[in-house]
This record gives structure tokens, sequence and C-alpha cells, in this order.
């Protein structure tokens, strides 16, 4: 059997730099690497929910966004347009897929009047947290500044992904027994 060594460390980001997708150096405080650490936090969460998860449609839907995620983090480290043109990107069509299963989930809950206090149960606030941080990555990647439409559709998707594990955490919460708790200001 022939054994190969992988390292899975260069040395080459020893003085504070990273390289963008098509080799240019940038700090590792860079807004583009900002986001895509965010969107690393994001995918581990997400993971972590999937592990959890009950449903199997719930399951493939979030195998299907931590693709997604791995792709908006590809066109946020593209390096330049002929980088950009090379890669993967998200259509209109993965925005679509989180709104049916937005819909699909939303038809089984009852409308929502307050604002809902996270917890009750580890997946249900493993889904609050990941909203939490997706949240934090859509600013990130408005903050990078670029408006290219590919990164423009992953502003979108990630808006629009928030709202799919907001809606998630109240799907499995539903899906366990656990009942709601909602946020009355007065006490």
């Amino acid at each position: 059997m022939k054994t190969h060594k992988n390292k899975i460390y260069t040395k080459t980001g020893d003085s504070g730099q990273t390289s963008l997708i098509g080799g240019v150096r940038v700090e590792k405080y860079d807004p583009r690497i900002e986001a895509c650490g965010t969107l690393d936090e994001l995918n581990s969460f997400i993971g972590l929910i999937r592990d959890f998860a009950l449903e199997q449609e719930v399951k493939k839907t979030l195998l299907s966004i931590q693709s997604h995620i791995f792709i908006i983090e590809s066109v946020m480290a593209a390096a330049s347009a002929e980088v950009l043109a090379g890669i993967s990107v998200l259509r209109e069509q993965d925005v679509e897929m989180l709104e049916h299963e937005i819909d699909r989930m939303n038809e089984q809950l009852p409308i929502q009047q307050y604002f809902i206090l996270p917890g009750g149960h580890p997946t249900v606030s493993y889904c609050y947290i990941a909203c939490t941080v997706c949240r934090r990555a859509e600013r990130a990647i408005a903050r990078s500044g670029r408006k290219e439409p590919e990164n423009m559709l992953s502003l979108k998707y990630i808006n629009r992904l928030s709202d799919y594990l907001f809606v998630l955490a109240r799907f499995i919460a539903k899906e366990l027994g656990i009942e709601e708790n909602f946020w009355n200001p007065g006490k």
C-alpha cells in the first residue's frame, strides 16, 4: 500500500495574509475573508443541525444548503471576473428552493404574533444560533462591497437562508412537541 503525505499546513498564511482563488494575496481581515470565515461557521452549525434533524426532507435540504454555502464562499474568494467565470455559481432556482421549503414548513405552523425567545431544545437552539450567524454572514457579504450579479444573488440567498433557519427552528420545535416561548416585554 502506497502512502501519500498530504500536509494540511502550507505556512503561507503565517504573515497574516491568505490567497484568493486566482492567487491574489490579501490580508486575513479582508472583508471577503471575513465573509468566508462567517460562512464556514454557518456551514458548521448547519451540519450540526443536519445531524439532529428528524425529517428526511430537512436533512436533504440542509445538505444542499451546505453545498450552496461553499459556492458562495467560492464567489466571495474569486480574485477576478476571469476566475469567477470558471467557478460554479448559484442560480435563482436555489433561492426558490429555500422559499418552497419555508412555505412547506410554515403551512404546518401556527401564525406567529409575537417575538419568540430562542430555546426549548438543543436542536431548536442550534437553528436560532445558525440564523444569527447567517445574518452576520449577510452583513459581511454586504460589507465586502462586491456588486457582481453572482455576489448579489449570494446575498439574496443568504437573506432567504436566515428566514429558512428561523422557520426551521419553529418547525423542529413543533415536530418535537416543544412549546414556543413568546417574548412579553411587560414581564
